[in-house]
């Protein structure tokens, strides 16, 4: 090991902090420990412009933690902590009900118990309201009740793998990973390729959009920024989804120059200055 920093994180902590950075105006469900780390990450959100009203303390708990080795490639390995992120439940998400029937968009990952995205996701359905699942850290088995409620899915190939048994190697093999999600209820899958880009499968319409070039420092919070930028360039009715995931792509490569989640992830003047450098 040649040196160790610290930072705030988190899937759903990252996902939100890129969503809000972006302009989308943002609420967190969840919990925290009655830690210092839970304390600094309510002010982190806080300072994002993230409502926090809804992050509920675990007492004689920790605040999740992931502890992320980090190789000269930039590449890293995740070990994660789930602290209080398990603590939280179904009813707790139910208490919220008015906040996700006035979202756009819900965000859930695999950071906290499925049980509480089910009812979120619910909610949501209720409500008229889209699902995005961000099906990480990977698992093989997610059960039907959530996967029924997903409109869009957001796996690295991966994960993508590991849930329909087909590598994704290739456009054909891409595409057979989507049919088998699409088979399942899901609307739109978005399948994150890395350094190659992001391929798309939408009502029949498929795209790859290429990823931009850029040195890789550090990949952490890479496929979080790409996933709360989207949701907050994304039309309600999923009418602008190419132009969305190029945007993403275009967050996501800022974020891998710097090290850290939170540090890593951009602004909105940012990453618009560069697309339309670029047109």
């Amino acid at each position: 090991m040649d040196s160790f920093s610290k930072a705030p994180g988190g899937k759903g902590a990252n996902q939100a902090v890129a969503a809000a950075r972006a302009g989308a105006q943002t609420s967190f469900i969840g919990r925290v420990g009655d830690d210092d780390n839970g304390q600094m990450m309510l002010r982190e959100l806080a300072s994002n412009h993230i409502n926090t009203d809804q992050i509920q303390i675990t007492n004689q708990e920790q605040t999740g933690q992931a502890y992320i080795l980090l190789q000269n490639s930039g590449q890293n390995s995740i070990i994660v902590q789930r602290g209080a992120n398990f603590a939280l439940t179904a009813e707790d998400v139910i208490q919220f009900r008015d906040t996700i029937e006035q979202a756009d968009f819900v965000i859930a990952q695999f950071e906290t118990p499925i049980a509480a995205t089910i009812a979120a996701f619910e909610i949501a359905h209720q409500a008229g309201k889209k699902t995005i699942l961000n099906p990480a850290p990977a698992q093989a088995k997610i059960p039907d009740a959530l996967l029924e409620l997903t409109d869009i899915i957001i796996p690295n190939e991966t994960e993508s793998e590991l849930i329909t048994g087909i590598a994704a190697v290739d456009e054909v093999s891409l595409a057979a990973n989507a049919k088998f999600l699409h088979d399942l209820g899901i609307e739109c899958v978005i399948i994150t390729l890395g350094s190659t880009g992001s391929y798309i499968s939408y009502r029949g319409d498929e795209a790859i959009v290429p990823a931009f070039k850029t040195q890789a420092i550090d990949t952490t919070a890479a496929g979080d920024t790409f996933i709360g930028a989207l949701a907050s360039e994304l039309n309600a009715d999923l009418t602008n989804i190419e132009a969305a995931v190029i945007y993403a792509s275009m967050s996501s490569s800022f974020t891998v120059q710097t090290l850290g989640a939170f540090p890593s992830i951009p602004w909105r003047e940012t990453v618009s200055a560069s697309l339309e450098a670029r047109q």
